[in-house]
């Protein structure tokens, strides 16, 4: 066909790609489906209906009968059973029959026939002696079954209407049938109809209503009831069938709240015999499956999980001390506690919280409410974990296993694996959830448990494999859960044990395995802070339920173990410092290179965080190094500062202290970082001509800290033990220890009214003591001017006064640098062996300042609680802390305040005490001239061989020390030289020549120097003897700052 030039005539084309065949298939494939599924869903509605109607029809049909049987009973035995006698009770009587036919539980009337027929059981049973035999007639072994199906069942619709009807009140002898009815044989009976729910829920609201009829005047019916069954379980030959976890004792009982203080017969049931074993077997196999069989819980405030919990854990003791308590026993019960313990919210102690325990392992998320558990089951709980509970849990877990180390190749055993995982897994949970001071001190001191983890580490570890342990679930190394439990208790004995315990008795661990200890410590943090590290994952606890709630992930453990190790690793550099017993390389990573370094540098970097976590992994001198670096970028933010200087001083050098205390407190915090110009101001008032490059400043502030803490101004005093009593003329707001280590005087509020302020003051001063030096590149040394700007003070703080700069506790240990008397006094009642209550101590303190003694409490109350054998130890960690950390605290709080206005508590954390001492003071150790020799300039002429620089050298080697010092202050103003060495000093060392020629009077002069750049104007002298005479009067004459 041709075009004929209509377009309306085009063929259609359908552009969806289908022809309209195929869609009309598909129509009718879908309606044929439809169809399909109606007639399906009727036949279903119509099947269902069906059902329904014929189950109401048959219930129907049965209530007609049972109407029909109830009415014939009436008739035969009389409403109010006035027939009834005891052979009614026989097998060939339908009294039974007729009453188990018809009885409803929800049916008053029928209630009244069964008390009635209990009333009269009970007074038939008195006359026999015997239920069953009641029942049986004369022979019982005809009809036996008949007789046993009848008992259940009368047994099992006591209990059903005292469930029914538990709100309501009902005569006792409903309550006093039941025990009398039970026997052995029937349990399973009972048991496969959930008797458990029934009595649970009957004991929940006798708890409420508190009015429960009682057997005997002592032991409820319900109680005998359930004494009755739970001895019959796992038994042989117990015949009873397996029940469904869900409806067995240990989900139904005991979760109910504070069991055994309502059932306290029961709890001695339950505890011996070894039925607790059987029951926590059972729990342990649950946990094992992760299956959630408790009930729902009674209310937010008491969840079934931890009412179990405080159910298992008052009992566990008794089981664990039986004779037949077996190693089993002891693995499923931590295995129990363990599961449920990591479903509770943490609990918080109601006294001072321990600085141990760490808010890192109680992190939850946004979305976790915070559960709060009743006060009474918190108190359950964490009663019922004591030192005897702990004693007995690892004397059972740890029975037989050695304290030693055996041979070096063998590798612990599956039992040692199976208990140090248990107890470990227990311990770890126990530690994030219980406040640490309830169990620490026992685990330390009562157990066994630091060497026979401490064997078993040493051992995996000298082997090379550590076994993989149960908990936690994931990749977690072996060695990472017995160093989460080891560390903490470890570093609670650190902080107990006195230094002859540490370094002569060499208890808790040996020398020798403190350092291959310092070696497993430090191998383990490297690999979690630089190797493999893993930031810190929020994971919230779920207090739902426990079976809803997962392990903590291996990462936070691992997170917790990097804190731990770090605190122990930093105790034991700690004693290392006090007295040597390592080398201390020992606690350096060997990883820390130049990249770390430089990495370390910058804020947020992985090194950074280590640096600040775990400083002690990385060398002194690199620190410094680190230090230097960030102090020198603070000089390049505040460069502009050293160009105008804002803030020049008037100072009289015979008011140094009083003038600087007047003009310094008066600076802001920006001022005290910028540039200060000081002129000096002589005893005759005139003004001194030297001009102020930095050197007159680091004269300055050398001169006023030594004031300051000059016994002179009284702001530090000797104490008693090395002189007099200070009086109050002095003005003493600092004590001088037995060492000649100062720290804050606690009396000297009663010297002073503004003594906080002074103290605030001089920090500041520490904190100060050189800005400007920084800032204009005249850095004298790397050390903390003290601290900021450079310049080396002489101030030997007590090693307890400088912890405080870092806000660290002091303990026991640290009690010597302080007192060492009362230190030796208190290691005297520590080891006393006789009845310490003779002593006629007490918790109180007496402090004698100036003459003025006052009575302090070291607990409430503590002047009518003495000190016994038991509570000795609290007593003498209570006076350390009253004597180290009480006494001071106002005065240490506001000299820490002024001393971080200008040093950054990051600076001071990368130092522990004994490195804080030397950026602070220096060391004596850097006094080698022949390093500085090998980093001086010359200018003016001289050069490295010129004869008298020759002489120069000879002569500066043969002064004494104490010489020496004067020297190196007389040109750099400071008498220490740089930690790290004179290529340090800034500028280098310079000698130049003071003359242009060698005249009489040009040979005359004395040498000077420019401590602002480091300079030595020396004359060119012509013999030693000269130059000696020269130097010594120069060094010597303290003329102060003038033009040369």
């Amino acid at each position: 066909m041709f075009f004929s030039g209509d377009p309306t005539t085009r063929k259609r084309v359908d552009l969806g790609g289908r022809s309209s065949k195929e869609r009309d298939r598909q129509k009718l494939l879908e309606q044929t489906r439809l169809e399909r599924n109606r007639r399906l869903y009727l036949r279903k509605q119509n099947q269902a209906a069906i059902k329904i109607q014929k189950c109401f029809r048959g219930r129907k049909a049965m209530e007609i009968e049972h109407f029909k049987v109830r009415e014939q009973f009436y008739a035969t035995y009389g409403r109010h059973l006035q027939y009834v006698n005891r052979n009614c009770f026989g097998p060939d009587s339908g009294f039974l029959r007729q009453l188990f036919f018809f009885f409803n539980a929800r049916n008053a009337d029928d209630i009244a026939i069964l008390v009635e027929t209990c009333r009269l059981l009970q007074r038939f049973v008195q006359d026999s002696g015997n239920i069953v035999g009641l029942f049986a007639g004369m022979d019982y072994s005809s009809k036996h079954a008949l007789v046993d199906y009848r008992v259940k069942k009368f047994a099992f619709a006591c209990i059903q209407a005292l469930h029914q009807n538990r709100y309501s009140e009902f005569d006792c002898y409903l309550y006093e049938i039941v025990p009398f009815i039970v026997q052995a044989s029937y349990v399973g009976y009972l048991l496969q109809r959930n008797a458990f729910t029934l009595l649970r829920d009957l004991v929940l609201t006798m708890k409420e209503s508190t009015k429960t009829c009682t057997s005997g005047g002592k032991i409820s019916s319900v109680e005998r009831v359930l004494t009755l069954i739970i001895p019959h379980i796992g038994r042989s030959p117990c015949i009873c069938p397996n029940i469904d976890p869900r409806w067995s004792f240990s989900s139904q009982i005991l979760t109910i709240p504070f069991l055994w203080h309502l059932f306290p017969y029961l709890k001695e049931v339950f505890a011996t015999g070894g039925m607790s074993q059987h029951y926590v077997h059972q729990m342990a196999l649950c946990v094992q499956n992760h299956a959630n069989v408790l009930p729902n819980d009674k209310s937010i405030e008491l969840p079934g999980y931890a009412c179990l919990l405080g159910n298992v854990f008052e009992t566990a003791g008794v089981a664990l001390s039986q004779p037949d308590c077996s190693f089993e026993m002891a693995i499923d019960l931590a295995a129990v506690t363990t599961f449920l313990m990591e479903a509770l919210p943490p609990i918080k102690s109601s006294g001072k919280e321990s600085s141990s325990v760490s808010e890192d392992d109680m992190i939850t998320g946004d979305e976790v409410m915070e559960i709060v558990l009743n006060r009474d089951l918190e108190q359950q709980i964490t009663n019922a974990i004591d030192s005897r509970f702990l004693l007995q849990l690892t004397n059972v877990l740890f029975k037989g296993i050695p304290l030693v180390c055996g041979s070096h190749n063998e590798g612990p055993d599956d039992k040692e694996v199976a208990a140090v995982g248990a107890a470990c897994a227990f311990l770890h949970v126990t530690f994030n959830t219980l406040p640490l001071e309830c169990i620490m001190t026992v685990l330390a001191y009562r157990t066994e448990l630091v060497p026979l983890l401490w064997n078993y580490m040493k051992r995996c570890h000298q082997i090379k494999k550590w076994p993989a342990l149960a908990y936690p679930s994931g990749d977690a190394p072996g060695w990472l859960l017995p160093l989460a439990v080891f560390c903490p208790v470890y570093k609670h004995m650190l902080m107990i044990v006195d230094n002859e315990e540490f370094y002569e008795q060499e208890k808790p661990l040996s020398l020798k395995d403190i350092r291959y200890l310092v070696v497993i410590l430090r191998e383990a943090l490297w690999q979690l802070l630089w190797v493999n590290p893993t930031s810190h994952t929020n994971v919230g606890k779920s207090v739902s339920n426990p079976s809803s709630h997962k392990k903590l992930p291996f990462e936070v453990i691992q997170n917790r173990v990097s804190i731990v190790a770090s605190e122990v690793l930093s105790q034991l550099q700690d004693w290392n410092n006090r007295r040597q017993f390592t080398t201390p390389s020992d606690f350096h990573a060997d990883g820390v290179n130049d990249f770390f370094i430089s990495q370390a540098v910058t804020e947020g970097s992985r090194a950074s965080d280590i640096l600040k976590q775990a400083p002690f992994l990385i060398p002194f001198t690199s620190r410094v190094k680190i230090f230097h670096s960030q102090l020198a970028a603070v000089r390049q933010r505040h460069g502009s500062h050293g160009v105008f200087t804002r803030n020049r001083f008037r100072i009289r050098r015979d008011h140094i202290l009083e003038d600087a205390y007047s003009q310094m407190s008066a600076l802001s915090e920006e001022d005290l970082q910028g540039a200060v110009r000081v002129t000096f101001v002589n005893e005759l008032g005139v003004e001194e001509a030297g001009i102020d490059g930095g050197g007159i400043f680091k004269d300055f502030m050398e001169n006023i800290t030594r004031a300051a803490f000059d016994v002179q101004y009284g702001l530090f005093k000797v104490s008693l033990l090395l002189c007099v009593f200070p009086t109050k003329q002095t003005h003493p707001f600092l004590y001088e220890t037995a060492d000649h280590l100062l720290y804050p005087n606690p009396g000297s509020g009663m010297i002073h009214e503004q003594h906080l302020q002074f103290f605030h003051f001089l920090g500041t001063l520490l904190g100060k003591v050189g800005f400007v030096i920084l800032l204009s590149e005249s850095f004298c040394s790397i050390a903390l001017h003290a601290m900021f700007e450079g310049i080396l003070v002489d101030i030997p703080f007590a090693t307890f006064f400088l912890s405080k700069l870092k806000q660290k506790y002091n303990y026991l240990n640290d009690l010597p640098s302080l007192d060492p008397e009362l230190y030796r006094h208190l290691i005297f009642l520590k080891h006393f062996e006789g009845d310490i209550s003779e002593l006629e101590l007490y918790f109180v303190i007496v402090n004698n300042e100036y003459g003025e003694q006052t009575e302090e409490e070291l607990l409430p109350g503590g002047k009518n609680i003495r000190v016994t054998n038991e509570n000795v130890i609290t007593f003498i960690h209570l006076v350390s802390n009253h004597r180290l950390n009480f006494q001071i605290r106002q005065q240490s709080s506001h000299f820490l305040r002024g001393f971080q206005q200008l040093i950054q508590k990051d600076w001071i954390d990368m130092f522990n005490e004994h490195e804080l001492q030397l950026l602070v003071s220096g060391s004596h150790d850097s006094l080698d001239f022949d390093d500085l020799r090998q980093h001086t300039n010359y200018a003016g002429g001289y050069h490295a061989e010129h004869y008298v620089i020759e002489m120069f050298w000879q002569v500066l080697k043969s002064f004494s020390f104490e010489n020496q010092k004067k020297f190196l202050k007389f040109v750099t103003g400071c008498s220490r030289g740089p930690l790290l060495g004179f290529r340090y000093l800034e500028p280098l060392f310079c000698i130049q020549r003071a003359a242009g020629d060698a005249s009489e009077e040009a040979l005359d002069r004395l040498p000077t120097s420019a401590t602002c750049m480091n300079l030595l104007k020396l004359p060119p002298y012509r013999s030693k003897e000269q130059m000696v005479t020269k130097l010594l009067y120069a060094i010597n004459a303290e003329a102060g700052f003038d033009l040369s």
